[in-house]
């Protein structure tokens, strides 16, 4: 009976700081207690996994304020080289993720991306050329540039760890969700990187770099909400303060998702966003892996 009691201490402590803070924690209200211990815990903690001498994953999710963007550090610290893979990286924080790096001991092997991101330049050409032997990762559908194109079922593994592939376009035609692995020795419960297919509560806008709603909806019902419902989610941004959702809350609760896709349809169409001011920039350059040089080996497919 203890254990719900220490359960509840931990979230209540996790408040989340000011916000000029570099992490925000996120804060949920009493009746989503649940989906929010289990973030604190995916945050904070190295899950171990399976039985004695099997895989290990340490996590840690990071913050870049000004695009309010998360980038995610994973490695497995059972494999003796503790090899490790960053998503989403940002160029102004590229220093602060390998530095973080070095420190845990862990050996940078793949800097990868969801998709061609238009409000920040991704920080995967700065990582190659200061960590020799990363390789970059985007999708094939996103026609970007990378050392490594990754398809629907492909599997990248770390160590004795792999992120399953699944494509969700709608945000854009070359989005990705990465997932843990599905088996004994993979992390439990699984977890789902989204990008901005989808946020907390909410989706990506679907009026530009080739997205659209109508495949936005397909892809998030048969390749996010399909998986199991405690399927802890992580967006690539969110701008309220919110760190973790799960597969059974959003469809519970996301205010876009959970209408038919007609609705949905005509809720995308009449967002009125403004135009994203770092577009015009930040595109170009993740087209090229975020300043990676020009005169490079051809990118090659990954094996699944």
């Amino acid at each position: 009976m203890a254990m719900p009691q220490l359960r509840l201490l931990l979230h209540i402590r996790t408040h989340r700081p000011p916000p000029s803070s570099p992490m925000l924690l996120r804060v949920r209200k009493p009746s989503f207690a649940r989906s929010s211990v289990e973030g604190f815990r995916s945050l904070m903690a190295t899950y171990t996994t399976g039985a004695s001498g099997s895989p290990k994953l340490l996590f840690r999710q990071l913050f870049e304020k000004e695009s309010s963007t998360y980038t995610y550090l994973l490695a497995d610290v059972g494999h003796p080289d503790k090899p490790a893979l960053l998503v989403d990286p940002v160029d102004k924080t590229v220093e602060r993720d390998l530095t973080l790096v070095k420190e845990l001991g862990l050996k940078l092997i793949y800097a990868m991306n969801t998709h061609v991101h238009a409000d920040h330049v991704t920080g995967t050409g700065l990582i190659k050329g200061m960590v020799p032997g990363v390789q970059s990762v985007i999708s094939k559908a996103s026609n970007a540039r990378a050392d490594l194109f990754v398809e629907h079922g492909d599997k990248i593994h770390f160590g004795n760890l792999f992120l399953e592939v699944r494509a969700t376009p709608g945000h854009t035609l070359g989005c990705v969700t990465y997932v843990t692995g599905d088996g004994p020795e993979q992390p439990q419960p699984r977890m789902a990187f989204t990008g901005d297919a989808l946020l907390i509560h909410g989706c990506g806008r679907t009026d530009f770099q080739g997205g659209s709603s109508d495949q936005l909806y397909n892809s998030v019902h048969s390749q996010i909400f399909t998986l199991p419902k405690d399927t802890l989610l992580y967006p690539a941004h969110d701008y309220k303060g919110f760190t973790v959702t799960t597969v059974e809350e959003e469809l519970s609760h996301n205010p876009r998702l959970t209408k038919d896709k007609g609705t949905f349809k005509n809720i995308m169409e009449n967002l009125k966003l403004p135009y994203p001011k770092m577009i015009d920039v930040a595109v170009p350059a993740n087209m090229v892996c975020g300043f990676q040089d020009a005169i490079e080996k051809p990118s090659k497919a990954l094996a699944s």
